[in-house]
């Protein structure tokens, strides 16, 4: 044995007896370990955090946009009319431009049927320069020139809910202008071209409204009928009330993320009895209504407008044939039933 290991066994005693010395001079248990900080990579804020400021980016962003006149042949401007101050009518500037080509009307139900009527109103006046007057409920809350809200006790801005009567008040109410001779649009409507359309929430109000035998068409965004009878602002559907629809229709859906997508896909698979289409763009349930002149799904109303209302055979390939325009985008999914001939 090494005189080192002897050294150590000799020393023992000494150990032992200090151990207890030792045990009560132990140092105090080290304090829980931090929580590490949420992963934030955007400047500091985490994930959930950019994401409701990305929300209020573009929500500011849009609010901050110009109204853009649109693409079609009659620029388009929005207001409240005097003979009709709860809607946002969206039209072309210059009617006498149109000559003697006659005004389609457009009936809209607000996203979340919320009473602003110039919550869509890229979208709108998109279809407006087409040649259409274009009705929606609720005041004039959106965009340059809007009109401040009232504010409750609390200092919140009041915001309420619209009906689906009073999406078809807008058709009331287009149709007596067509008929009063002081109106600026006496007889300039073709009262055979009437469509409604809505999103979400007012995609059911457009449903409701839809069985009234004046609507030659309809356009369901990002909607559809629940299975469950739930009541959407008063309004409770059945899926039989789609065996009372007597006019096309065309759903506007926005892909597997979009909330409404089972309603609406279920819709479409039970009308059988009426020409239907389902046009699937992948952008979730706000659907391209945020984006400048409306977007994509914009462009596919005015076609399905154009061809329904109108009798365009050049709009309607959009929808039509094997190879339909829309059937040949990589990026959409078309069903189509009792549209081409058999």
């Amino acid at each position: 044995m090494t005189q080192s290991w002897k050294s150590l066994i000799a020393a023992l005693p000494l150990l032992t007896q200090s151990l207890p010395a030792v045990a009560q001079t132990a140092a105090p248990a080290p304090a829980p370990a931090a929580k590490p900080a949420p992963f934030a990579p955007f400047g500091g804020i985490t994930l959930d955090q950019a994401r409701d400021v990305e929300g209020d980016l573009i929500r500011d962003a849009y609010a901050g946009m110009p109204d853009m006149p649109g693409t079609g042949p009659y620029p388009a401007i929005r207001e409240v009319s005097p003979t009709l101050a709860d809607h946002v009518v969206y039209r072309p500037r210059d009617l006498a431009a149109m000559g003697g080509k006659k005004l389609g009307v457009l009936v809209w139900g607000n996203g979340g049927c919320r009473d602003d009527g110039a919550a869509a109103r890229m979208h709108l006046m998109e279809i407006a320069s087409y040649g259409y007057l274009v009705v929606a409920p609720g005041g004039n809350f959106s965009g340059p020139g809007a009109t401040p809200r009232a504010k409750g006790a609390d200092g919140r801005p009041i915001v309420t809910k619209t009906t689906h009567a009073q999406v078809l008040a807008g058709l009331d109410w287009a149709l007596a202008e067509n008929r009063r001779k002081d109106s600026p649009l006496f007889g300039r409507i073709d009262e055979k071209a009437i469509a409604a359309s809505g999103h979400s929430c007012g995609g059911i109000q457009a449903l409701a409204a839809s069985t009234d035998p004046r609507i030659a068409t309809t356009i369901i965004h990002n909607s559809g009928i629940f299975n469950d009878l739930r009541a959407v602002n008063g309004v409770a559907l059945e899926k039989s009330h789609l065996q009372k629809l007597h006019a096309p229709i065309l759903y506007v859906m926005g892909g597997p993320t979009d909330i409404a997508y089972d309603n609406g896909t279920d819709d479409y698979r039970r009308i059988k009895h009426i020409p239907a289409v389902l046009v699937d763009i992948n952008v979730g349930h706000g659907g391209t209504f945020r984006s400048l002149l409306g977007g994509r799904a914009a462009q596919i109303d005015i076609d399905w407008l154009e061809w329904r209302l109108r009798g365009d055979a050049v709009a309607g390939r959009s929808f039509t044939g094997p190879v339909c325009r829309l059937c040949t985008q990589v990026d959409l999914r078309v069903q189509k039933n009792m549209i081409d001939p058999q």
